[in-house]
């Protein structure tokens, strides 16, 4: 210390220190303000930045005024450097915590908007955050004087140490990747497994893909399991999908008349309920003489694939009440089956009744 402590020094530092403090307050107000302005744009990625700089700005300013006040004072030059790399790494700190939120924030924003769902592909978001706090904290290390390049040796050699201890989380990690950046599967879409298991897709994680069947149950599936297996994707390449209902009618019937009726119920309910396809084309395909009935296929537009049951259900029924407003018969499945009886020979009935009258 050069010189002794004096009470100007103290008002010095303490006015630069408020002044410090007073600054952050009034910024976290003015992005506050900002704050309200972002959240009426279309655009999530504004609302991150402005939230993400009411952490930071703050706290950068109080940072500013603690290391003028440091200046201010009559600190020794070891203990003004280590003030001031403390302060430095401090706010290293939070910006790279700050940067991870950001980054992190704009991943998950733009899987949503391709996903158009509520969850994302939180694989992206992880490997995101880890990225950024790692360079965050390498470069928080470097501003302390600590020398990184033995760390990222030892990284180097116990990384394969690491990659044979961790070979299943290795590869549920990169069949994640390697599902989402083939663009297959992603968060949203519906999909069937040949093992059985169906349902929507709620996320992708580093180990796991996350399915909601439609009981509203959640089913497991590692990554790697859901690469190496057959799938049916019911979202891809669009949502909308055809289903089919058979109906079958009377041989009586007129067939013309059956099919414009049929024509009709189909376009009705393609506009009426929720979740059909209103521009779809009505058709019905004839294509069975049964044992009661000939048979047809009528084939409905869907948005997605949870809309056929209720679709079917509306269908099935005005179908049902139309056919019989028409006088259009469905008839139960019957067969006609004729039974013949022969006589037994004459030589056959006495042999009969003596082995009859045996058994008395």
């Amino acid at each position: 210390m050069n010189r002794a402590l004096t009470l100007h020094d103290l008002i010095v530092a303490g006015i630069a220190l408020a002044a410090g403090i007073a600054a952050g307050v009034l910024l976290r107000a003015i992005l506050r303000w900002l704050g309200e302005r972002a959240s009426r744009t279309r655009w999530s990625g504004d609302d991150l930045i402005v939230d993400a700089l009411r952490t930071l700005v703050p706290w950068a300013a109080i940072a500013a005024g603690a290391a003028v006040a440091a200046t201010a004072l009559p600190l020794t030059s070891r203990v003004g450097h280590n003030v001031n790399m403390t302060l430095t790494a401090l706010l290293i700190l939070a910006a790279t915590l700050t940067a991870a939120r950001v980054v992190t924030g704009l991943v998950r924003s733009l899987a949503q908007s391709r996903s158009g769902v509520a969850g994302s592909a939180s694989i992206f978001v992880n490997i995101t955050r880890v990225v950024v706090l790692a360079m965050g904290f390498l470069v928080m290390l470097q501003t302390l004087g600590v020398s990184i390049a033995p760390l990222l040796t030892a990284l180097g050699v116990g990384g394969l140490a690491v990659a044979l201890a961790l070979q299943d989380t290795l590869a549920n990690l990169f069949a994640g990747v390697h599902i989402l950046a083939a663009k297959t599967v992603q968060p949203g879409d519906y999909i069937r497994l040949s093992s059985g298991e169906e349902g929507y897709v709620e996320d992708i994680n580093w180990r796991n893909t996350v399915v909601r069947n439609l009981s509203n149950n959640l089913v497991i599936i590692p990554n790697a399991q859901l690469a190496g297996t057959n799938m049916t994707n019911y979202s891809r390449p669009e949502q909308q999908l055809s289903i089919t209902v058979q109906v079958g009618v009377g041989y009586d019937s007129d067939l013309e008349h059956v099919e414009r009726v049929t024509n009709e119920v189909v376009e009705q309910v393609m506009t009426a309920i929720t979740g059909a396809v209103p521009d779809h084309e009505p058709a019905v395909r004839f294509h069975t003489f049964g044992d009661s009935r000939i048979g047809f296929t009528v084939i409905l537009g869907v948005g997605e694939f949870s809309d056929q049951y209720r679709i079917k259900h509306e269908f099935i029924k005005r179908l049902h009440q139309r056919y019989r407003a028409e006088g259009i018969s469905v008839p139960a499945p019957k067969r006609t089956v004729t039974v013949q009886q022969t006589e037994l020979p004459t030589a056959a009935i006495p042999q009969q009744r003596g082995a009859t009258d045996a058994v008395r």
